[in-house]
């Protein structure tokens, strides 16, 4: 087994945004012995890819940037009548595949009538419509690969600056302007709101988005 610890890259503000470790050459089992070992109750996550463990541990500007995209989400399918149905950051794994992920977030929306009320299985239920990671150092995992072979319809990436979204069809991602879940909506809506936490706060920033969502529907 090969351990690569990764320093974290400083951001403009000098404060670390995740801390991680990789290991090389871990069984499909060891993998599953690990997430046995850590349990549920952690705040570090989780990504296996064909023998290579990514273990990261989200600081503050991390869990910031996720929890506020999260709450521009479920605002955005609040104004459009959709149903949802959060599953955070829930183990996905694939072992036919030998991948497994704890994205920051993910999501069933068109398909939320499949899992409304029951648990996910992976081996029978769709995989979620739209997983977010919030990648603001560097990971040695290919997450469009990743994502792409469990076919995840659409992939949100955020670098603690800018939103990339991606869209996958049958060659893979393709890096597309608006969110195919979501076109009435910008990119620049989601950075106006980001902001808006910086300077007036969360609580009256999502007030502000609420009625701004309310005039463009």
């Amino acid at each position: 087994m090969i351990i690569t610890l990764i320093p974290p890259e400083i951001e403009k503000s000098y404060r670390p945004a995740e801390q991680r470790v990789v290991l090389h050459n871990i069984s499909w089992s060891g993998y599953e012995q690990i997430l046995q070992i850590l349990g549920d109750n952690r705040s570090s996550r989780l990504i296996y890819d064909e023998g290579t463990l990514e273990i990261t541990m989200p600081l503050e500007a991390h869990e910031s940037s996720n929890e506020i995209i999260g709450v521009f989400i479920r605002a955005m399918t609040l104004a459009l009548g959709y149903n949802l149905k959060s599953m955070g950051s829930t183990t996905l794994n694939f072992p036919n595949l030998k991948k497994g992920a704890e994205p920051d977030k993910c999501y069933y929306i068109q398909n939320e009538p499949l899992v409304r009320g029951k648990t996910v299985d992976l081996e029978q239920d769709p995989p979620p419509d739209l997983v977010l990671e919030v990648d603001i150092t560097r990971s040695d995992i290919n997450k469009f690969k990743l994502y792409g072979s469990m076919r995840i319809p659409e992939f949100w990436r955020f670098d603690g600056e800018l939103l990339s979204i991606y869209h996958l069809d049958a060659d893979g991602y393709v890096e597309v302007d608006k969110s195919p879940t979501f076109l009435k909506f910008s990119k620049e809506d989601l950075y106006k709101f980001l902001s808006q936490c910086q300077s007036v706060g969360e609580s009256q920033a999502l007030r502000d988005l609420q009625t701004s969502l309310r005039s463009l529907i």
